[in-house]
């Protein structure tokens, strides 16, 4: 079986974009079966995507590529396990933004590399995890200074329209169906569900 090369790209919300890494991995050759992608936080590894790589595509002899090692993880602990797997199980990480991890080894060479290699993801490891713990930190104070200014955070609560209770109470009494009772609202079963929730509390 040949081995094969895969690409790993991730942000860390789903108003992030992925393009930056994607092209990155296009100008490497990738096609777009061999990306794969996760639009999720970077503190573990249980992202659907990075699990679907690891558990049922990676073999041994394979190659992952990533924009940074970031994209990996945030997490200099689970960074360090996850590479100790990938030599376990003999699959080559290269880190694009690492030149030397993106080298074909020589024969016998493989120690000066693996040093290097080490030596770099250690410090970019800790990094990672710093900035991870900055960003914890400014949106923990962002969300206790809206407090403090009595801001509501989360989905604004839309209100309720004025024909509301009619067509609560007529529901509620049997006299028109759910169906109809969004249809004259104007709204969606889930809306409709959540003002009754609200209504009922």
């Amino acid at each position: 079986m040949d081995n094969r090369l895969y690409y790993y790209a991730r942000v860390s919300s789903k108003e992030q974009n992925l393009a930056r890494q994607i092209e990155a991995f296009k100008n490497l050759g990738a096609t777009d079966r061999e990306i794969i992608c996760d639009k999720e936080s970077g503190k573990n590894f249980e992202r659907t995507g990075y699990q679907a790589l690891k558990t049922t595509m990676l073999r041994s002899g394979d190659t992952l590529i990533v924009k940074s090692l970031d994209r990996l993880s945030r997490n200099k602990a689970d960074i360090k396990n996850e590479l100790q797997y990938f030599k376990d199980n003999n699959i080559h990480l290269k880190v694009i933004d690492l030149p030397t991890t993106m080298m074909d080894l020589p024969d016998g060479q493989e120690w000066v590399f693996d040093m290097v290699n080490n030596i770099l993801i250690e410090v970019l490891g800790t990094i990672a995890e710093q900035e991870r713990e900055t960003i914890r930190k400014r949106q923990r104070e962002g969300i206790d200074a809206a407090k403090g200014k009595g801001k509501h955070l989360g989905r604004p609560k839309t209100e309720l329209p004025n024909n509301w209770n009619d067509i609560f109470m007529a529901w509620r009494n049997k006299q028109i169906t759910a169906k109809e009772a969004m249809k004259r609202l104007g709204v969606s079963k889930n809306v409709f569900y959540n003002w009754v929730s609200q209504f009922s509390a």
